[in-house]
């Protein structure tokens, strides 16, 4: 990976539950493959699933763009959806605008946002009412690739 950039960018289906978790776990192959940490790999996977699912549950439809330096993981999604009203409460353990719907098929309990936060380095939302939000995440890997080791 000497000083160059992987880049990979995925479309998210809004309300498509079939789906739902499959970017994440394209994502997680290609850290596997590329070598990374297991632990790292599992931070990762975790962020862009819980990102993935509130594109998911909430959004009419996002991307997520993967990028890959030497130096540190990115992971940008942005959707078209209702926005975040209040993210301050949003960031909140428990707190969700779910509906019943969302809720008994198991998600929406609240932890997605609070989850990805711990599971990052950096971390940032913007969000527009009526418009959508905007995910940016950076993970510094603790090791790159299998020769680096």
């Amino acid at each position: 990976m000497e000083g160059k950039a992987l880049e990979w960018d995925y479309e998210i289906e809004g309300r498509n539950f079939r789906s739902a978790g499959q970017i994440a776990s394209t994502v997680k192959g290609i850290l596997k493959e590329l070598g990374f940490d297991p632990c790292f790999v599992r931070r990762v996977a975790i962020a862009s699933y819980e990102a993935e699912m509130n594109v998911v549950c909430y959004a009419e439809e996002g991307r997520l763009d993967l990028t890959i330096n030497p130096e540190k993981l990115t992971i940008v999604v942005k959707d078209k959806g209702p926005g975040i009203p209040d993210i301050e409460l949003a960031m909140q353990e428990g707190y969700s605008t779910a509906s019943a719907e969302i809720r008994e098929m198991g998600f929406g309990a609240g932890m997605g946002l609070p989850n990805i936060k711990k599971n990052v380095d950096e971390f940032n939302i913007t969000s527009t009412v009526g418009e959508g939000t905007i995910l940016e995440m950076t993970l510094k890997p603790p090791t790159l690739h299998k020769e680096d080791r």
